[in-house]
C-alpha cells in the first residue's frame, strides 16, 4: 500500500492529497529513514514516525487496513509506540 493513502486511510490525514504533501515535504520517517515519495511501499512491521501539530507519534503497523473506515476499526491497525512519554521537541508541557 501507498504511504499517503494509508495516512488517509489511519486518519491521520484528513484527504488524500494532503497526505501526499505531507509525505512530500519530507516530515514522515519510515523505520528511521526520511521518505519523500507518496509512493513508498508500507506494510506491517514498519515504524512511522508522524510530526502531528502538537506532538511527534512513532506507530508500529499491526495490519493494513482495507479501508477508511470508524476511528475505532482503524485504531486496531496499529500500535503507538511512544505513548505516554513527553517530547518537548513537539512543544508539549514539560
Amino acid at each position: 500500500m501507498r504511504i499517503d493513502k494509508l495516512l488517509w486511510f489511519l486518519r491521520f490525514a484528513s484527504s488524500r492529497n494532503l497526505a501526499h504533501d505531507w509525505v512530500m515535504a519530507g516530515h514522515i520517517r519510515l523505520n528511521g529513514r526520511r521518505i519523500d515519495k507518496p509512493g513508498h511501499a508500507i506494510k506491517p512491521g514498519d515504524v512511522l514516525t508522524l510530526p502531528l501539530r502538537s506532538r511527534v507519534q512513532v506507530i508500529e503497523l499491526t495490519e493494513l487496513p482495507m479501508r477508511r473506515g470508524p476511528a475505532a476499526e482503524i485504531q486496531t491497525c496499529y500500535r503507538v509506540l511512544d505513548e505516554g512519554l513527553r517530547n518537548p521537541i513537539a512543544g508539549g508541557e514539560q
